[in-house]
């Protein structure tokens, strides 16, 4: 399969510091065709595309005027408009007023939209984003005064629907640790058994852990991955016990894991050097892949800088797509694809803005009906 078969059914979302741009494959050509910005001026946190109508789309944005809102597309990303209501807390709830919203994640029947905001908290729409409602179980839970903002984010940033059961979540607060629940979030238990906290006064404490990125793999619910502060960790069993993972990497710390579809034991990690310095470890522009969820990891990274390349990779800004793709983007604004499961990358846009996020999707449909 040539690399442009390989990637014809991919659309890349990738949102920037100054808006968003869409990349898709340019057919019968090793290229891609950068279009954008969209959304110009804002930041673009993250995106999701509904799993029933692949050409709607949602954008949480901020900007330092108009504040923080939830775009939508109909149209694949050809055109973009606000939406009339944010997910927010009343009255200045939690003491402070709505700051970001972070995540955007459908329920995989199309019938639920959650969003994941600054000050900390969890909300759901059963209409497109309308209007919303808190999911007070989780904003209000017992563990919240153990909770507190981490480096630049107070946030619910994580959001996980089994695709089997989409009653069964699993969010990560920065700072306060993962949460589960199975009944579509009416209760929560705290899921952070097994994961260090050097940062806090006790070794092993229910909350406060300080998670950078939390993933499910779609096909096996199960099994979670966790990067945090200080380690990155796999769960086999919906997030009751956590087995750390680290060892094989250069750092204990970073923000970038991910998982592709068709394998959950394969996973891929971005090491960063620490919470000091928050770039590459040594300079050296590196991704980890294990094949064996974590026991073993080897650098995957021929095509990557390997010297004074001193750039930071974000939570969001690292996916994958069918066929093998992984691709992410860094804080100098350049975005890497891999065809091959990481054996290899390149370089398909650079001198972009600040990349926050990067979306792989399957190319939509020259139409469908909006939701």
């Amino acid at each position: 399969m040539s690399p442009s078969q390989q990637t014809a059914g991919t659309t890349l979302l990738v949102g920037t510091r100054k808006g968003l741009f869409r990349l898709k494959p340019v057919p019968d050509e090793d290229a891609w065709r950068l279009d954008g910005p969209y959304i110009a001026g804002y930041e673009v946190i993250h995106a999701c595309a509904a799993p029933r109508n692949p050409r709607l789309l949602h954008a949480a944005v901020s900007h330092p005027v108009w504040g923080a809102h939830i775009y939508r597309s109909v149209d694949g990303g050809d055109s973009w408009e606000p939406l009339a209501v944010a997910p927010h807390f009343d009255h200045q709830r939690f003491g402070a007023a709505l700051k970001s919203i972070w995540f955007l994640a459908w329920s995989p029947r199309g019938d639920a939209l959650y969003a994941g905001i600054d000050p900390a908290g969890l909300f759901v729409s059963r209409d497109a984003g309308r209007s919303w409602e808190a999911i007070d179980a989780l904003n209000e839970h017992p563990t919240r005064d153990l909770w507190e903002p981490s480096r630049g984010i107070f946030a619910v940033h994580s959001i996980c629907i089994d695709h089997h059961d989409p009653a069964r979540l699993a969010v990560a607060v920065s700072a306060g640790g993962v949460y589960c629940s199975e009944d579509s979030g009416a209760s929560w238990r705290p899921a952070n058994t097994g994961v260090r906290a050097e940062n806090l006064p006790t070794q092993d404490p229910l909350a406060g852990h300080n998670v950078h990125r939390l993933i499910m793999h779609p096909r096996a619910p199960y099994r979670l991955y966790r990067q945090c502060y200080n380690g990155t960790y796999r769960s086999d069993d919906w997030g009751r016990s956590w087995i750390d993972i680290t060892q094989g990497l250069p750092s204990d710390f970073g923000y970038a894991i991910a998982t592709p579809i068709g394998d959950a034991d394969t996973v891929f990690q971005i090491p960063e050097s620490g919470s000091h310095m928050r770039t590459t470890v040594d300079g050296k522009l590196r991704v980890y892949r294990s094949r064996d969820a974590g026991r073993s990891w080897v650098s995957v990274s021929e095509g990557l800088p390997q010297a004074h390349a001193y750039v930071t990779v974000l939570r969001e800004a690292m996916d994958t797509g069918d066929h093998g793709g992984v691709f992410f983007g860094t804080s100098s604004g350049h975005l890497f694809a891999s065809i091959d499961d990481g054996d290899s990358w390149r370089l398909i846009a650079g001198f972009l803005p600040k990349i926050l996020c990067v979306l792989a999707l399957p190319t939509p449909p020259p139409s469908a009906v909006p939701q």
